[in-house]
């Protein structure tokens, strides 16, 4: 029976990832494998609030083993996962599939089971996701195509006519009605393949947060791989909970690092320069329409400017890229934090 790593990443969210955790316990029940919960130095008291409370429920004990580590760097969404599937199952042998779950996100009971059954069942599926929902039950968009010069005109642009004429570029694609193939998924509930990190690595630690799984998604397909939304796999996720994206005042700069960093790695910068330019001319149709109309503007304070200041820095100053990441360390064994690491 083909075994599961549910791969747990918290940042300052203990309790909530504790109830994750519990979540995935429930969902693992007869799916051989175990559980790590990745501390990506919290700096908070997490890392000992987490270890006592598996510890006294007797979880690392249990069937599946849960276990806490310390990734000892911050280095990001990315780099935290890659740390904890390096880790491997406690034994340090790599399981067949990795599961990536959301410190704010919850599985149902059968939903880790329904993703590795389905990459049983799809040999060229490289990653399956599941069906995401809010606390009210309410589906969320979490199926999409990949980014595009014409895909960044409509976002921004949130004109009719517009959204018409670039149907087929649209990102955020419509619900599906059925599980299916597509281009990348949120990384909330996430179910990879083994032998697709073997081929094309894990998540290129360049992005701290946000494009690293669209950018996954993408070195898959263009191996050959795809990604499958799998509705029957139903996870409940609150949504930035350790990010705090809802209460942006200011859109951050590691985001606009990672959006210029996709587009340049995976077309070249011509083309990231084109992404933006298309982003500020959809960006300035839109608030021409919200002046005209008496709209809000809805994106953060100095939203477009931030942007282009961003655009022109980086034609002087480019990313500094990570050097790339194999899954050659995959079955190095984590057993504890690093010595003499503390919180």
């Amino acid at each position: 029976m083909a075994s599961v790593l549910t791969v747990i990443l918290n940042w300052r969210t203990p309790e909530m990832t504790l109830q994750s955790a519990s979540a995935a316990r429930v969902a693992m029940a007869g799916v051989e494998g175990a559980i790590i919960i990745v501390d990506n130095d919290s700096g908070d008291g997490s890392f000992e609030v987490m270890s006592k409370a598996v510890a006294e429920n007797g979880w690392d004990k249990a069937t599946p083993p849960v276990r806490v580590v310390q990734s000892g760097h911050n280095g990001g969404f990315g780099a935290g996962n890659n740390f904890g599937m390096r880790a491997g199952l406690p034994d340090g042998t790599a399981p067949d599939y990795y599961f990536l779950l959301n410190s704010d996100a919850f599985p149902s009971e059968d939903a880790i089971r329904r993703l590795r059954d389905h990459l049983d069942a799809h040999p060229g599926a490289g990653f399956a996701g599941s069906l995401i929902h809010g606390p009210d039950g309410e589906p969320h968009l979490t199926a999409f195509r990949f980014p595009s010069v014409a895909g960044e005109l409509e976002q921004a642009a949130r004109l009719g006519p517009v959204s018409r004429l670039l149907k087929r570029w649209i990102v955020a694609m419509p619900m599906p009605a059925a599980s299916q193939s597509v281009d990348w998924l949120a990384g909330a509930s996430l179910m990879a393949r083994r032998e697709v990190l073997e081929q094309i690595g894990l998540f290129d630690e360049t992005f701290f947060l946000y494009f690293e799984e669209t950018d996954l998604c993408l070195r898959a397909a263009r191996a050959g791989w795809t990604t499958d939304y799998v509705m029957e796999s139903r996870v409940m996720h609150i949504g930035s909970a350790s990010t705090g994206m809802k209460t942006w005042r200011r859109i951050p700069g590691f985001w606009l690092d990672s959006r210029h960093h996709y587009f340049a790695k995976n077309h070249g910068t011509a083309t990231a320069l084109a992404a933006t330019l298309a982003h500020l001319t959809g960006g300035l149709i839109w608030r021409m329409r919200a002046l005209i109309q008496s709209k809000d503007v809805i994106d953060p304070p100095h939203y477009l400017r931030d942007m282009a200041a961003h655009a022109v820095g980086k034609i002087f100053r480019p990313i500094r890229t990570r050097p790339a990441t194999t899954l050659d360390l995959i079955t190095r064994s984590v057993a504890a934090p690093p010595a003499g690491r503390s919180m």
